[in-house]
């Protein structure tokens, strides 16, 4: 089953452990961006998965590259030049200090796409599924460009198409986001978001909704779910449930409505997780809700297959879920104390 995400892949150098910036002495190395942290999940779970962006020829891009492939991802369609891959800097935050990003990535590689380097009809060629993310069309107007051509190619192609709005403050404006992403609207079936993603993209905001309490409005937020989709004409509309108590500790579950069984919104069962690493929590989600509707007949059980999936990510380092579909599925079943398996 052939599934196809689109966008950028970045280094990345995260501070050892739980140290600061100011007191790093070197950085671990690794690689991530939304898209390739679902092209990798989607691997795992046993799907052909393909990752479409661009890279540089050299080592540093080779590398990317070659961390995709140790993971099952193909990378057939990844075009190669540009001057640099982007980078991101993390420090990993505990208690009640938050967890920090700095980006580095103006210039890079997939900046520089120019028209006709990217065949989308080949790409699309037998392919069930394609996902972005609203991280993508952030990243300027010939990215854009590809992205919209990659939404009309998919959608004549009978591709189901979905969007994690992914709203990123440091890349662009509310009102660009919101010019550009509700345009893009009309080719999305299944929207991902939060609370924050929806009113900063699309300028739909939950009523009554504060993240900064930890606490949730279970109502509201079906609500969110409701409006979304009665305004965009999705299929489906998936909101994640994050209760942030501190950088340490997190409530995490989610809530679906869709034209199949889930008229009325579910709300997915909660788990408590104590945090190891939280970046590409939202990825997992998508990877796991992707994978899910394509292989369930029943919303529900893809709703949870997402949410725990998404749960077991948050306790792994690095942006990718290096987790089996049989793990997840054991989580989602209720098997979760923690116990060593021998």
């Amino acid at each position: 089953m052939k599934v196809v995400t689109f966008g950028e892949i970045m280094l990345r150098l995260s501070t050892p452990g739980f140290t600061r910036f100011v007191q790093a002495a070197s950085f671990d190395v690794t690689f991530g961006g939304g898209e390739a942290n679902v092209a990798v999940s989607l691997a795992n779970y046993g799907l052909e998965s393909y990752f479409v962006t661009k890279l540089p020829k050299h080592e540093i891009g080779q590398a990317a590259v070659n961390h995709l492939r140790r993971f099952g991802v193909h990378t057939d369609y990844i075009v190669r030049g540009g001057e640099r891959i982007g980078i991101y800097f993390l420090e990993t935050g505990a208690s009640q200090r938050p967890s920090k990003v700095i980006y580095d990535r103006a210039g890079a590689a997939i900046t520089t796409l120019a028209a006709g380097e990217i065949d989308w009809e080949r790409v699309f060629e037998g392919a069930r599924w394609f996902h972005w993310t609203g991280i993508t069309p952030a990243l300027g107007e010939t990215v854009r460009e590809q992205l919209r051509l990659a939404c009309q190619t998919a959608r004549r192609a009978g591709v189901t198409i979905s969007a994690d709005l992914n709203y990123r403050a440091k890349l662009w404006s509310v009102e660009e986001a919101q010019r550009v992403m509700r345009a893009l609207m009309e080719y999305v079936d299944v929207c991902i978001a939060n609370e924050e993603d929806a009113e900063k993209s699309l300028g739909i905001k939950p009523k009554g909704v504060d993240v900064e309490t930890g606490k949730l409005d279970e109502a509201a937020y079906a609500e969110l779910a409701q409006e979304l989709k009665q305004t965009f004409g999705f299929q489906a509309v998936a909101i994640t449930l994050r209760e942030s108590f501190s950088a340490s500790v997190n409530g995490w579950s989610a809530l679906m409505v869709d034209d199949r069984d889930c008229r009325s919104p579910y709300r997915s069962r909660r788990y408590e997780i104590q945090l190891v690493d939280r970046v590409g929590g939202g990825d997992a989600f998508a990877g796991g809700l992707i994978y899910g509707l394509l292989t369930k007949n029943d919303t529900r059980q893809a709703l949870e297959f997402a949410v725990a999936a998404s749960c077991l990510k948050q306790t792994i380092p690095g942006d990718f879920n290096l987790v089996s579909a049989d793990e997840v599925e054991k989580l989602a079943r209720g098997v979760g104390s923690g116990r060593v398996e021998r």
